[in-house]
């Protein structure tokens, strides 16, 4: 059970996504988390950085998409400027609007990585979905208090994965 905490792959930010190593898995759609993965909460838009980044992958070839427990408001007003798909009120870790962006985006969910910040929401999402699960750091340390509150649980199973990847149990 705790496996489906487990990032398949784990990173400091999405500027160091392995996009040759998608490309040869045969990932094309990359669907992000927002809060803490690509903006700090509190960041109503992408910055320069973010922009240059995505609009990269887009020229990569990589489909992309929003997948956000936030608001309508939050993630339309994130989402202005860089035309992606976009999903609110995902219901992570539920799978149902994650497979629908999946869909809606043409590709298969063996073709699908899902990049978040938080093991309970976005990693366990993906396992269950069936996609990639990619773990990034939380951007900044300000959390919305719900989140802050799971942060210390993440940290237990994060040391669990860490231990059992220098113990050669797991690979990265």
């Amino acid at each position: 059970m705790i496996e489906k905490l487990f990032p398949d792959i784990y990173i400091e930010n999405i500027f160091l996504l392995p996009t040759d190593k998608f490309k040869k898995m045969g990932i094309r759609a990359l669907v992000f988390d927002i809060d803490n993965t690509v903006a700090p909460f509190d960041q109503a838009e992408a910055d320069d950085d973010i922009l240059k980044f995505l609009e990269k992958l887009k020229k990569d070839g990589f489909r992309l998409c929003f997948l956000s427990n936030n608001s309508k408001k939050r993630v339309e007003k994130f989402n202005e400027k860089i035309g992606a798909s976009a999903v609110y009120k995902a219901g992570k870790p539920g799978v149902k609007k994650l497979k629908g962006a999946v869909f809606d985006m043409g590709v298969t969910l063996k073709e699908t990585a899902l990049v978040g910040d938080q093991v309970f929401t976005d990693v366990y999402c993906a396992h269950n979905a069936g996609v990639l699960a990619v773990l990034t750091k939380p951007m900044c340390p300000r959390d919305q208090f719900v989140t802050k509150v799971k942060r210390g649980a993440e940290r237990m199973v994060l040391k669990i994965y860490e231990r059992r990847i220098k113990n050669g149990k797991l690979k990265r």
